[in-house]
């Protein structure tokens, strides 16, 4: 997203938008400690994808602040970096 991250070999910082499949085993690493290391490294956006609840976590990191908004897996999403982009979670699981 952010042009000045680009070099001619690499992106160097933090990504803008993460998603993470949370595991059983990694519930507490997933839900806590990457979250604080996404928001303090500036991480824009973090998903939480939870297969065994069948819901997405969308953490807005933008400004310091952290926003939490709850999605099930038969929702669009809003791609809170891209205004007007959506993820469609249906068609997803519909795949899988």
């Amino acid at each position: 997203c952010d042009p000045k991250k680009l070099t001619e070999r690499r992106v160097e910082g933090a990504p803008d938008l993460v998603v993470e499949i949370a595991s059983p085993g990694n519930y507490r690493n997933d839900f806590l400690r990457k979250l604080e290391i996404y928001s303090k490294c500036g991480v824009r956006e973090y998903w939480i994808v939870d297969p065994m609840e069948e819901r997405v976590l969308v953490y807005d990191l933008r400004d310091g602040n952290l926003k939490l908004d709850l999605y099930g897996f038969q929702d669009r999403i809003p791609v809170c970096i891209f205004e007007g982009f959506t993820i469609d979670m249906a068609e997803i699981a519909a795949e899988t």
